[in-house]
């Protein structure tokens, strides 16, 4: 089928994929008719896949059932326990753990707001997402418990719950099992009323500025995403010519190697919501290692891997590669981090007949945006696919004015996968959202048939594994240290990761520091992998334009030689 037929074939009135046009704070907005109110609802729908697998954690077994009874039991604990009512801040602050879809869905099913902190964070990084948010409850695991162990008494929580301790627990910090309690075999939710503009999560971005943004979405927002990846992989089975619905060909169920964390948005809203609606098996790992992700596929039946491409590029050059029965994947997605087409070779050459799918999305845009996957991705390997029905993508000059097909401009995103804006910046959301336009930050195209092509960062930000790098984050942390008198921040180019953290830097007069000294000095404020993995030191002004603004490409040139 062509495009345009698949569009109209799927999004016909009376089918799977209807839309309509809704007016959303203050803009009309295309949406899809059938996509669920709120995630409660979904959550409720889980309980038909009964006994079967949902999360598989090492040698541990999860069913839908069992899973749908501890999420309405600790539901109950957040409400009668400690007061949680529509619209509290419950946060997550965990590596991926089962108990981690738990509290997600506990908060959530009883209106609370979500908010999903990154796990690598610093103490300093973590106290400040806590603080902002305002979050009443607190979900940790044990390592990040003993990382905030001097904080946690001044942070105003009603409780702090710790999951899988290794050791004591803190004073005033509760162990999960003992909140937890018996499970109720009969467990229904407590009684709440959810809409789909209700708040439903808060995902941290870094901020230009040094202080990460958090990203309010809705019920509409994560919900809406939901029916976005199932819209893509049922156009892509179509101009395939195949079944979209089809199961896999021993008739086992579909499971999905979680391989990203559930704190990002790829992570929770396109594979544990999604698996949870479908009825997917979810491995997760505890921790990306290549052999141990072939090691799970085999065990597992894994029909679908992937996370960001650095993982899917491990997995196909690892040794044990040939060593492992893979034939139950079906599918390879990726997307957070640019795709060079010769992984797209690579899938084709080593799981040959296997659908590759690449697809492209921001924590502000509830993860998908666009998607490319089978024949397109196969004619189009450098894009990211065009966008879903419901959302328009423009690419747009510096005054905000759209630009011929094929130009370079920064990339406008509209539609109901927009989150609302930042949480407690007014500012920074009427700088980033124009008339329900968000703007992308992203330098890109768009050719005749409207698939987009990213062509760079029009933010001073580096990818580094799917994790998002603001360039000012590093430089703020390196201008605290009082040797330094200039610094710029660039990206190391580099195979497996994309991108690493590199740093210029010019030393204040009689100054003296190694780079050992200035590594320090950044892992103390920052998350492990913001780090610069190579300082280089310079004895003269660092190359500026007439603005003041230092020119980073001049810079990358002449340490790095491109």
């Amino acid at each position: 089928m062509s495009l345009d037929d698949v569009v109209a074939t799927l999004t016909a009135p009376g089918q799977t994929f209807e839309m309509v046009d809704e007016d959303i704070r203050g803009v009309r907005l295309r949406t899809w008719k059938n996509a669920p109110a709120n995630l409660r609802q979904l959550l409720e729908l889980s309980r038909l896949h009964g006994d079967a697998t949902f999360l598989v954690y090492e040698d541990e077994r999860t069913t839908f059932e069992e899973h749908f009874r501890q999420v309405a039991t600790m539901a109950h604990r957040l409400v009668d326990r400690y007061g949680v009512r529509k619209g509290d801040r419950v946060a997550i602050v965990m590596r991926n753990f089962p108990e981690w879809s738990v509290a997600f869905w506990a908060a959530a099913a009883v209106g609370a707001v979500v908010v999903p902190l990154n796990a690598w964070w610093t103490a300093p990084e973590l106290v400040y997402g806590l603080r902002d948010s305002g979050s009443k409850v607190v979900f940790l695991d044990g390592e990040r418990t003993e990382r905030l162990r001097d904080e946690l008494p001044g942070l105003g929580l009603t409780a702090a719950i710790v999951v899988r301790p290794e050791g004591p627990v803190p004073d005033g910090v509760e162990r999960y099992d003992d909140v937890l309690g018996e499970v109720v075999a009969d467990a229904t939710l407590p009684d709440v009323e959810l809409a789909p503009e209700d708040d439903s999560t808060i995902f941290y971005t870094s901020g230009t500025t040094g202080e990460p943004k958090g990203a309010l979405g809705t019920h509409r927002n994560i919900c809406g995403n939901l029916i976005s990846l199932a819209y893509g992989a049922t156009a892509g089975a179509l101009r395939l010519g195949s079944d979209p619905a089809a199961a896999p060909s021993d008739g086992s169920q579909r499971a999905y190697l979680l391989s990203v964390p559930f704190f990002h948005a790829t992570g929770c809203h396109s594979i544990l919501v999604a698996n949870l609606a479908s009825g997917g098996k979810l491995v997760i790992m505890y921790k990306w290692n290549a052999e141990r992700a072939l090691e799970l596929i085999e065990r597992e039946r894994v029909t679908t891997f992937g996370g960001v491409p650095t993982m899917v590029w491990q997995v196909l050059q690892s040794p044990d590669f040939g060593s492992r029965d893979i034939s139950s994947v079906q599918s390879v997605g990726y997307g957070g981090a640019p795709a060079p087409p010769e992984l797209v070779r690579r899938i084709e050459e080593l799981l040959p007949g296997r659908v590759p799918s690449n697809g492209y999305g921001l924590t502000e845009t509830s993860s998908v945006t666009t998607m490319n996957s089978g024949i397109d991705y196969l004619r189009k390997p450098d894009s990211v696919g065009r966008a879903v029905p419901v959302v328009d993508c423009k690419v747009v000059d510096p005054s905000g004015e759209e630009l011929p097909l094929g130009e370079v401009g920064e990339l406008w995103i509209k539609g109901p996968n927009v989150v609302k804006g930042y949480w407690n910046k007014p500012e920074a959301t009427a700088a980033a959202i124009t008339d329900g336009w968000l703007h992308s930050g992203d330098l890109a195209r768009m050719d005749d048939e409207g698939f987009v092509y990213i062509v760079d960062r029009a933010k001073d930000m580096l990818i580094r594994g799917g994790e998002n790098i603001y360039c000012a984050e590093v430089e703020a942390a390196l201008f605290e240290h009082p040797a330094v008198y200039d610094a710029a921040v660039i990206g190391i180019p580099h195979q497996v990761l994309g991108e690493e953290v590199g740093a210029v830097v010019r030393l204040a007069p009689g100054a003296t520091a190694t780079q050992m000294d200035l590594q320090q000095h950044v892992a103390e404020r920052l998350a492990a992998f913001k780090v610069p993995v190579q300082v280089w030191f310079f004895d003269e002004e660092l190359p500026r334009n007439p603005a003041g603004k230092v020119l980073k490409r001049e810079l990358r040139e002449q340490v790095l030689g491109a």
